[in-house]
């Protein structure tokens, strides 16, 4: 394998090792607690994706090499994970203490001066996310007038579109060529990430002549999860926190598969919903083709595939036996749509 092909290999697994979805991995959460940070640095981002690396090739792929950081001081400042032959009260003693410097290092920055929040990529993300959530609930509200309700309707899959595609700038760049190979690679590289399939879902509906406020429950889950997230990390010591947020945040934290649940019901079912649509006079066979091919891509991208595997068995269970007792011409036409979708 020449040079060339090792810095590519290495690249993919970068890029692979950025998409992983960490807040899932319950050993995360352990690995982070027994890293000492000083809290100038728990809160910066850059020092955060070194350890995810970190991690990543600890656990997931020993193949990644992760470099050292660049930053002055801060290899001198930072502690690996306890050993397996340490001492059980050496392990406690720095899980507490890496959970204290992880928890006061965005608090002391929050309270330090009238320049405290920075507006580095998570803060743009959270202000992006926190008006998507302010104005599709606005689309959804009975008594707002209709024609304010479908603007923040679609200003909501606006918002959503540009936080990912925001977020897939700063996690895999830019095509490295603009060719049709540097192009082909660089798909292939995004096209399973989370960001990716939901700036495609808003493109889909953002373009539409349809108004499905259906369509807006996948968008306010994702929003909802992620503020949340945000001011647990960077808010816990607030009072305002404190008395009116922490329990709405302990709450979407702790019920995040269920978030999942609900975003993966409501997407399969708008793709039944486009189908009936076709009988009347706003059908979009195009849409409606392209909505399939994404639901087919949330089948089978690790990020989503869980969820919508665990809807289709649901719906497989219920409707084949059905099928079977009623309908059973339908056999062979769902047969080849399978071999389809599975493919």
């Amino acid at each position: 394998m020449g040079e060339e092909d090792r810095e590519e290999t290495q690249k993919l697994k970068r890029i692979a090792a950025a998409a992983y979805d960490y807040e899932k991995d319950p050993r995360w959460p352990d690995y982070w607690s027994n890293i000492l940070i000083p809290p100038h640095l728990a809160s910066r981002s850059d020092v955060v994706d070194h350890f995810k690396r970190k991690f990543y090739q600890r656990y997931i792929d020993p193949g990644l090499v992760v470099e050292a950081m660049s930053t002055t001081g801060s290899s001198q400042s930072t502690k690996p994970p306890a050993s397996s032959s340490a001492s059980s009260s050496d392990q406690a003693r720095s899980r507490a203490t890496g959970s204290a410097n992880r928890t006061s290092g965005p608090s002391a920055s929050s309270g330090s001066g009238p320049n405290a929040i920075r507006w580095d990529r998570q803060t743009i993300q959270f202000s992006v996310n926190a008006w998507v959530f302010i104005v599709a609930v606005l689309a959804i509200i009975p008594l707002v007038p209709r024609n304010i309700s479908n603007r923040a309707y679609r200003l909501s899959f606006m918002g959503t579109a540009c936080s990912s595609l925001y977020s897939l700038y700063t996690l895999y760049g830019k095509p490295r060529a603009w060719n049709l190979q540097a192009l082909q690679v660089y798909f292939q590289s995004i096209i399973a990430a989370k960001d990716f399939i939901y700036f495609i879902y808003c493109l889909t509906f953002v373009t539409s002549h349809l108004c499905l406020k259906f369509a807006l429950i996948p968008i306010l889950c994702r929003t909802l999860e992620q503020v949340a997230k945000f001011l647990r990390r960077n808010f816990s010591r607030s009072n305002l926190y404190r008395k009116y947020l922490e329990d709405p945040c302990v709450w979407v934290e702790a019920n995040a598969s269920t978030l999942g649940i609900l975003s993966s019901h409501a997407e399969i079912g708008l793709g039944f919903l486009l189908i009936i649509s076709l009988l009347s006079w706003q059908r979009n066979i195009i849409q409606t083709f392209m909505y399939w091919q994404l639901l087919k891509l949330m089948y089978h991208a690790p990020v989503t595939a869980g969820y919508h595997q665990s809807v289709w068995v649901k719906i497989g269970r219920n409707v084949n036996p059905l099928i079977d007792q009623y309908c059973p011409f339908f056999r062979t036409p769902l047969s080849a749509v399978r071999r389809w979708w599975l493919r």
